[in-house]
């Protein structure tokens, strides 16, 4: 049997190929693109799926994952620059409502998790990951957290992981429309009239957040990227310090725990002082860069073969999941944010970040807004929790979660 084993830059070279495989998959099957299944999880699943057929057939793949924990401190930290409390004052007090039930929401996730594991006879660790980490985290976080769920006792947590976000990120996708237009149906919800026309052609697209372009000049040694790049090392190396004090008091968390917290001191410092010139668009995109890469090269080295024997399990721990998700958005988002169209909009957003990304949110609402009329309060609740502060929010809890069952 050929046994093939990639350096480093190997590695790293053939990740850049796979992602781009990705993206032309995403390109070319539309169900994939609406969907909003990432192109490093498409291109990173088909090539597992490729070594899983060869695996003691034709070859046998080894990959040098070194550069993993890097690119993953490094995502993260950028979502700690996000953290900002002046954008959740600007955002009012429905953002908050969202965030706190958002948050009651996760542990409820990993609470319903645990119970039916127990009840199946599997690991609570087993259903904490089938819970938040995977779904309302998606499948970077579920990555992120897998090695410390296999220190744990959970066997093949990296499997379990994009599984189970893969399965959310699709479900999210189908169901927040139906349970949307049910709500609004039902209760004979309507848009509030006498919107401007610029505000309605801007709710055609909705932006997550406001953007600007990004010129990335990396030959001037001041540039925005460079200054970005300084101030997110800066984060990520004194994080490394606080996680260790952290780890020394006895509790086990991710690396990237303590650089988030330090990120999001420097950024809220930066909105009061301006000394650190943070650009969120500077930071999206190392960001959206270490995300990719860490996502391809983790999904590359997926063991498929190890998720036989919690395959059913698993399975009906997601569609509980699922059926729950579409319980709190049906009874709890759409009552707690007004029980009215805005909030019917906001239930289906509620199942698309739930159950799988901001993305899956937004589109679950464009589809909402484009049939029944606009929802500007939706728009800007939504992502504001989705893409900014339930990341960071989520990853405390799911530390907590993984001290008490270690």
């Amino acid at each position: 049997m050929l046994e093939l084993r990639l350096d480093l830059l190997q590695t790293l070279t053939l990740a850049a190929v796979v992602y781009y495989l990705g993206v032309k998959l995403r390109q070319r099957v539309s169900f994939i693109d609406r969907l909003n299944i990432p192109s490093a999880v498409v291109g990173g699943l088909a090539f597992a799926l490729l070594v899983f057929v060869c695996r003691d057939r034709v070859v046998n793949l080894s990959l040098d994952t070194s550069a993993q924990p890097v690119l993953n401190v490094a995502f993260f930290t950028t979502i700690g620059m996000g953290a900002s409390l002046a954008l959740l004052r600007r955002g009012g007090l429905a953002v908050l409502v969202f965030l706190v039930f958002a948050v009651a929401a996760c542990f409820a996730q990993n609470g319903v998790g645990m119970a039916l594991a127990a009840a199946l006879g599997e690991s609570p660790l087993l259903g904490v990951m089938a819970g938040s980490v995977t779904l309302v985290g998606g499948p970077a976080t579920g990555l992120a957290f897998a090695p410390l769920f296999e220190q744990a006792g959970l066997d093949a947590a990296a499997v379990i992981a994009i599984t189970s976000a893969v399965f959310g990120i699709v479900c999210g996708g189908l169901a927040g429309n139906p349970v949307g237009t049910a709500l609004i149906r039902r209760h004979g919800l309507r848009a509030r009239p006498g919107l401007p026309r610029e505000l309605r052609e801007e709710l055609e697209f909705p932006a997550e957040y406001p953007r600007r372009e990004l010129t990335v000049d990396m030959e001037r040694e001041d540039s925005l990227v460079i200054r970005n790049l300084a101030v997110l090392a800066l984060a990520m190396g004194t994080g490394s310090v606080l996680s260790h004090w952290i780890q020394q008091a006895g509790l086990t968390l991710p690396a990237y725990i303590g650089a988030m917290i330090v990120a999001s001191v420097l950024r809220n410092l930066d909105e009061a002082t301006g000394w650190l010139g943070i650009d969120e668009n500077a930071m999206e995109f190392v960001g959206g860069v270490a995300l990719n890469i860490f996502l391809v090269v983790a999904l590359m080295d997926l063991r498929i073969w190890e998720l036989a024997g919690q395959a059913l399990p698993l399975f009906v721990l997601l569609l509980a999941q699922l059926a729950l998700v579409a319980l709190l958005a049906a009874f709890g988002a759409f009552r707690v944010m007004g029980r009215d169209y805005d909030a019917a909009v906001m239930a289906s957003g509620f199942i698309g970040f739930a159950m799988g990304t901001t993305a899956n949110a937004v589109a679950n609402m464009q589809a909402l807004v484009s049939r029944y009329g606009p929802s500007p309060r939706a728009f800007l609740v939504v992502p504001l929790v989705g893409a900014f502060f339930i990341d960071f929010a989520n990853a405390l809890i799911i530390t907590l979660f993984v001290n008490w069952l270690s």
